[in-house]
């Protein structure tokens, strides 16, 4: 089912949980998924648009967070908290400050409310895709010139699908991964593996 909600308020995270509970009577597994990206050169970037990627690239993942770990909590349940980050929260991308930071708070963020509610049998944990064929890259993408440069960057030599990344969700929300908590998943084609050294380069 569909639900439309601003995710960077209280009150759409709020709907989100009420849909649940309407339709299908409890929450185990809350993923926050929803992300933005502007490019612009870091000293021209507007503090609107800085805004705009924080609320619902961070806060968004802190208040739909939030919103299930109160549930959770009040229904003495032991649930799953899935967080989407990116290859970002690892490697810098100049004229991406604003997402990369957020991405980087992300994963902090994760850590720490993994440990924080660890012996509530909460587990969070995130995920971190690389190049994958999705909306958010679509015009990127159907430039070849562009496309072939970040096939380059993955040392697997292609673009990732959203099934894989799908896959890895399933499995961290699945009770195959009932140890692991508090990590990010790279789901990434190795592109966190400093391609430009593959070959013995550098």
């Amino acid at each position: 089912m569909i639900v439309q909600a601003n995710v960077a308020t209280e009150e759409g995270n709020a709907s989100l949980l009420k849909a649940a509970l309407d339709n299908f009577g409890g929450l185990d597994v809350w993923v926050n998924n929803a992300g933005m990206e502007i490019k612009s050169a870091t000293h021209e970037l507007s503090l609107d648009d800085w805004n705009k990627m924080i609320a619902v690239d961070q806060t968004g993942v802190f208040l739909g967070s939030k919103t299930a770990l109160a549930y959770f909590k009040k229904n003495n349940k032991k649930g799953n908290i899935i967080n989407m980050s990116s290859v970002h929260e690892q490697i810098p991308w100049p004229t991406f400050a604003g997402y990369a930071a957020a991405k980087g708070g992300v994963k902090m963020f994760t850590k720490t409310i993994a440990m924080e509610y660890a012996k509530d049998g909460i587990r969070v944990n995130a995920i971190g895709p690389g190049a994958i064929n999705t909306p958010i890259n679509a015009k990127k993408f159907a430039d070849k010139e562009q496309y072939d440069q970040t096939v380059s960057m993955v040392p697997m030599d292609r673009i990732g699908k959203p099934e894989e990344v799908a896959a890895g969700a399933a499995w961290l929300a699945s009770d195959e991964s009932s140890y692991v908590t508090g990590v990010t998943l790279f789901i990434d084609g190795g592109m966190t593996l400093y391609p430009a050294f593959m070959d013995g380069q550098g």
